[in-house]
Formats: structure tokens, sequence, C-alpha cells
């Protein structure tokens, strides 16, 4: 996968997600382990501090992806399905219909 390719990626579900954290469906506990999980990646505060090779970063990693899998169990899969098709049809320059977070 190119550079390209993997930002375009990111990009992409940055814009699906903040939908879904816009959406009223979406459960307040997801939005606030999402919350967490932001901050705590944008906080200088780390439980293994980042000087130390590998594990400073390994803990964000494992911290992170731990929130965010935890807050996407309670979110329904059709709100998030439904942001991926709104995002999905916004880049091919498609209206969006039918499609309401």
């Amino acid at each position: 996968m190119s550079l390209k390719t993997s930002v375009a990626r990111i990009r992409r579900e940055v814009r699906v997600w903040s939908l879904v954290l816009k959406d009223p469906r979406t459960p307040r506990v997801s939005k606030w382990l999402l919350g967490a999980a932001l901050v705590y990646l944008a906080s200088p505060v780390d439980l293994v501090p980042d000087f130390i090779p590998v594990l400073g970063q390994l803990d964000d990693l494992v911290i992170v992806r731990g929130l965010v899998r935890l807050a996407t169990r309670f979110i329904p899969r059709e709100v998030v399905a439904e942001c991926r098709e709104k995002v999905r049809r916004q880049e091919n320059g498609l209206p969006v219909i039918g499609v309401d977070p």
C-alpha cells in the first residue's frame, strides 16, 4: 500500500468516525471512550514514557486500540454503515440521499 493510499484511507476513516460521533444513535459510552482515546493519544502523560524505545509507543497503540475497540462494540452497525456510505458518496461527488446522520 502506498503512502498516498494510506493517507487517503486514514482521512476517510477520520471522516467516518466524526460522523459516527455526531450521530444521535451513537451511545454516550462510546462517545466517552472515543474521547478518552483521543485525549490519551494527545496527552503528554503516558503509562510508559515515550522516550523508552518501542515500549513507549507500544503502550499508546495498545491502550488507544483497546478503547476504540471497546467503543465500537456499543455502536450499532447500521450507524457505521450509513456513515461509511455517506463518506463514500461525498468522495464520489454523488448526492447524499437517504443517509441521515
